[in-house]
């Protein structure tokens, strides 16, 4: 699950990315690059807390 998650977060960075620079070279149209791209973040935001968790810690006591 882990890895399958990664490889969402790589494939939606690179959806993002990548469509950004070919319309920099004149190859793509803009909303073609706006389609893309939302849809990369959206498919980031998914994947991307499921492998890229953290250690919350539960049981400590305030300090004051």
């Amino acid at each position: 699950m882990r890895s399958a998650a990664q490889l969402v977060s790589l494939i939606s960075f690179c959806a993002v990315s990548l469509p950004c620079l070919i319309f920099f070279t004149g190859n793509l149209s803009l909303a073609t690059v706006q389609w893309l791209a939302s849809l990369g973040t959206i498919g980031w935001f998914v994947a991307t807390p499921i492998w890229m968790g953290r250690n919350v810690i539960t049981d400590v006591e305030p300090t004051i």
